[in-house]
């Protein structure tokens, strides 16, 4: 209140003033803290990763790559080149789940596992689920990453984006009303013009050659107020990639595309302070085709999946209890293997295709008592029913539960058992993470995966800064399956029914992490000890075996400097125990034609995987709205030839009488060093 005293000073005055009540009604307040730890710790051993503060870590692009990080942390395996999967606690890579909005993207990878296969920039956060262990989330047998894209209605138009040698992106902050704004984001790479000439293999080298590719994708959110109490937002990502190899010496040409698309508007509607639901639609698309054509023959093998689904959710609290339960429904249609062969020398065609159409509906509820004043629980429960056709339908219960004990403020202690099933399933065929690997849905008496997983572990604050956990976990696997068949097997009378294989596994190991968060110096350490295992009756001599990916060792340091405003460094060092393959193990000869002898499946170990990446970033300016910065990149740092596969070269003289084997091991890439300009405004 404003009032006004008029008065003539001519000597000492006294003026009294009382000083009347005013009472004011203030709308809510709400005070919120926009700085966030780059990696947080949540109960059960979640993981959440704050990706702005995690951009001074090394990739080939410049750009933050969540895939990366996370075979960074304990219990995720180190793919090695040339894939770009996850391997999660000794699982197979189409056993996580990767939702972008909560919808599933089901091709993970661009460029052999190179870039990153979504736009950072577009994404406010990551939440990593080891266990899958939220009942909200099922049809996996290992992990779940959640991609939330940034659902804050932007204040004012801002461009954002990274200009480098190897890619390029730009990403739109657009407000259209005070209540409503879009993110725009798209990327494109060039890295055949620019930078493959300079790493061209010499010719007699064991690189692979004669290898083009490169990608684009977009992201699109638009976030609306439409009330007081709704938001409506609609969320989109697509991506194409294409893959071209050229052997003239083999006269051989081959073309591999493949792409996603997903969609998905939803409504959150808050009904009071304990009540809020939540309604999503979404459509996802996954597909990739491959041709060949060499001398006279053209051959050609595509793949997809699609997806309809609708999720319900609804928060409340029930006697200050939090619960969350809701209704999903999803409906499937699958092209696992379309094949056609075009012979033109004798003019005949073959072709082979199937469909598979499927239904699943799934209801989940989650509770999350204070049982005593130290401990605290998440009980769930997932109920999935579904059916492919006339004779295969499955109704399953999925329990989750998790016990966290808190005896005091700097330790923390958890336990949980997980049940899982997994009704789709990929099917990988080649040894890299080249995507001619294709999903197929249980049918046909293919029964779905399950799996039972036990994890135990403590978290730490050993000081201020410095966090670390400690933990272990035993998984058993039931109906896992194998395709030993490569690329495809196709003649008049298989099926994937007949050609699939089907087994057991388990996994088991140590996990531990130590993490410093805040100060100039920032980063992790982190190690895995486990084993995977197999049992499949036709492999092997129906003997237990290792999985190929079963690395006894996984060991990462991670470390970020901030020298001073201007400069910051990044370093990564990574060091595990090669993948597992077969080796023949000894040679004859029948009819003087040498034939190979193999004493067990996944006989052989790579050699263990090195690898050290270095970045700088150098800030022209740098202030909440605004940035400039050059980011100097080197991937394998000391150029060191990790091979992607190996295999033996045996040389017969012509009179069949001397007989030369060599090992040979072919790397995809080695040093790739990039540059990059990153601009915000």
């Amino acid at each position: 209140m404003e009032k006004k005293i008029n008065f003539t000073l001519k000597s000492d005055t006294l003026i009294s003033i009382v000083l009347e009540k005013d009472t004011s009604i203030l709308d809510e307040v709400i005070i919120s803290n926009t700085k966030k730890s780059a990696i947080s710790n949540l109960a059960g051993g979640k993981l959440t990763f704050n990706l702005k503060e995690l951009s001074s870590v090394p990739t080939v692009s410049g750009t933050t790559d969540i895939i990366k990080l996370l075979q960074l942390t304990p219990g995720v395996q180190n793919s090695g080149d040339g894939n770009g999967y996850l391997y999660v606690r000794g699982g197979d890579p189409g056993h996580n789940a990767i939702l972008y909005n909560e919808t599933p993207v089901y091709g993970m990878s661009h460029l052999l596992g190179i870039f990153p296969f979504y736009n950072a920039d577009h994404i406010k956060e990551v939440e990593f689920d080891k266990s899958s262990s939220n009942a909200k989330y099922g049809g996996r047998l290992s992990s779940t990453t959640l991609l939330i894209p940034n659902k804050k209605i932007p204040s004012g138009f801002a461009v954002q984006g990274n200009v480098g040698i190897l890619a390029s992106q730009l990403n739109f902050s657009i407000p259209l009303t005070n209540k409503t704004g879009i993110y725009i984001s798209g990327r494109k790479t060039y890295i055949d013009e620019i930078i493959a000439p300079l790493l061209k293999p010499k010719p007699k080298s064991n690189d692979v050659q004669d290898m083009k590719y490169g990608f684009s994708d977009g992201n699109f959110t638009l976030v609306s107020q439409i009330s007081k109490s709704n938001i409506f937002s609609i969320d989109a990502f697509m991506s194409g990639d294409e893959l071209q190899i050229n052997d003239s010496n083999l006269a051989l040409k081959a073309r591999l595309k493949w792409g996603n698309f997903t969609v998905s508007p939803s409504l959150i509607t808050t009904i009071s302070s304990k009540l809020t639901m939540s309604n999503s639609f979404y459509f996802s698309q996954y597909s990739n085709n491959l041709s060949m054509e060499q001398a006279t023959i053209k051959f050609g093998v595509s793949s997809y999946v699609k997806d309809f689904g609708f999720t319900n959710s609804v928060r409340y609290c029930v006697k200050n209890i939090p619960f969350e339960s809701g209704l999903q429904y999803t409906y499937h249609q699958l092209q696992p293997q379309k094949v056609n062969i075009e012979n033109l020398t004798t003019d005949t065609d073959t072709s082979q295709n199937s469909l598979i159409n499927a239904n699943e509906t799934a209801v989940f509820t989650t509770a999350k008592p204070r049982l005593s004043e130290n401990l605290a629980a998440e009980f769930g429960l997932r109920i999935n029913y579904y059916s492919s056709g006339a004779n295969d339908s499955y109704l399953h219960f999925q329990p989750r539960v998790l016990l966290n004990y808190y005896p005091g403020e700097r330790y923390s202690f958890y336990v949980s058992y997980n049940k899982q099933y997994q009704y789709l399933s990929l099917i990988t065929t080649s040894s890299v993470g080249i995507p001619t690997d294709f999903w197929i849905a249980s049918s046909n008496g293919i029964k779905p995966q399950s799996s039972d997983e036990f994890s135990i572990g403590s978290n730490q604050n050993i000081s201020k800064n410095v966090s670390g956990s400690f933990g272990g976990f035993y998984r058993l696997m039931k109906d896992l399956l194998e395709y030993p068949y490569g690329i495809t097997q196709f003649n008049e009378t298989t099926t994937l029914k007949n050609d699939l294989l089907v087994g057991k596994g388990k996994a088991y190991g140590l996990e531990m992490m130590l993490r410093k968060n805040n100060g100039k110096f920032m980063g992790w350490l982190s190690y895995t000890l486990s084993w995977s295992d197999r049992d499949f009756d036709e492999l092997n001599n129906g003997k237990t075996y290792f999985a190929k990916y079963d690395r006894r060792h996984n060991f990462s340091i991670v470390g970020m400097y901030d020298l001073n405003q201007k400069w910051n460094f990044g370093v990564t060092q990574v060091l595990s125990s090669g993948n597992r393959f077969t080796m023949p193990t000894s040679w004859y000869f029948i009819n003087n034609n040498p034939v190979k002898e193999y004493s067990g499946y996944n006989n052989a170990q790579m050699p263990n995987y090195i690898r050290t990446d270095l970045s700088v970033n150098y800030f022209f300016l740098k202030t909440n709205k605004k940035e400039s910065s050059l980011n100097f990149s080197i991937y394998n740092t000391f150029n060191i030839g990790n091979p992607i596969y190996a295999f033996l070269n045996v040389q017969v003289n012509e009179d069949r009488n001397n007989v030369l084997i060599k090992q040979e091991k072919k790397v995809l890439y080695r040093i790739l060093p990039s540059i990059s300009w990153k601009f915000k405004f």
